[in-house]
């Protein structure tokens, strides 16, 4: 079978987005971020007439800061993940809804994670400031040659990664928050990243309907990419908290990941490909088998 054109591949995954749309908006949990947040701990820094952070005022350890950083960085760069989805899926189109969604959920992950640790003073609130600017700013592929080079799949594909890989760092970070209450935020956000990850799995085995080579192909490039790209790889001058967290995607991270993506396209029973694609559904396979 001949690789459809891009624009044709889109045409033929909007035929499964009403179905997926509407088990994205069964599935997902409404939650309200300012319910999760000690406010009657906070304080005024030293603008309003109060005390700025001191060091000593940390309640964290240093690996929970550092996850807590990573994370927190990975959620504030949703304005670069609209902008990879929206290339093929733009809020102009039959996308809208479903795209639209997904960024209002994103987003009210780093605003329930920032205001707990300013609130806490979990963290220095001017570096976490410091290093947002400078992280969005600098953005997740925005540039013309790494956008070029990611068609429709493979934008679904990575972004499926990227909710799989969270879901796998909260499970982590969750072991050792030592707080109910960021215990409760982490799962909130969890079940969140749980779902969209579902979601886009869902896009695959639409797409592995509608052109199985291409699906496969791009299910086996973000899988390369998402191992080269930990949470918080692409954070400047992060290489002492990087250290900190370096064992928080493994091989069994990657081991789940692949047996997800396996599953929801059902990898097992996909036959007739490509020299190609077989080569890349055997590599899948073979990750989801460890």
């Amino acid at each position: 079978m001949n690789a459809l054109t891009e624009d044709d591949l889109i045409i033929a995954l909007e035929k499964a987005l009403p179905e997926i749309a509407e088990e994205h908006r069964a599935a997902a949990s409404p939650w309200q971020p300012h319910d999760w947040v000690p406010w009657d701990e906070g304080r005024n820094f030293a603008f309003l007439g109060g005390e700025d952070f001191d060091p000593s005022q940390a309640t964290l350890s240093d690996e929970a800061r550092a996850a807590l950083l990573a994370l927190l960085l990975t959620k504030d760069q949703l304005p670069s993940y609209h902008r990879v989805l929206a290339k093929h899926f733009p809020a102009f189109s039959e996308w809208r809804q479903l795209i639209g969604v997904w960024t209002a959920e994103d987003n009210r992950h780093s605003i329930v994670l920032r205001d707990y640790l300013v609130v806490r003073r979990a963290i220095d609130p001017v570096d976490a400031e410091h290093r947002r600017l400078v992280h969005v700013t600098k953005g997740y592929r925005q540039s013309p040659e790494a956008m070029a080079e990611l068609g429709p799949m493979d934008v679904l594909a990575l972004m499926a990664v990227h909710e799989n890989q969270c879901v796998s760092f909260i499970k982590r970070l969750s072991a050792i928050a030592d707080d109910e209450v960021l215990e409760e935020i982490l799962a909130k956000i969890a079940a969140d990243d749980e779902v969209q990850s579902k979601t886009f799995g869902k896009f695959l085995n639409a797409g592995i309907v509608a052109d199985q080579d291409t699906t496969v192909i791009a299910m086996d490039k973000a899988l390369a990419v998402g191992r080269a790209e930990a949470i918080g790889h692409d954070i400047d001058d992060f290489d002492a908290e990087r250290a900190l967290i370096a064992d928080y995607e493994n091989e069994e991270t990657w081991k789940e990941i692949a047996a997800a993506f396996a599953d929801a396209v059902k990898l097992d029973s996909v036959q007739g490909l490509g020299d190609e694609a077989e080569a890349a559904r055997q590599r899948i396979l073979s990750r989801a088998r460890g």
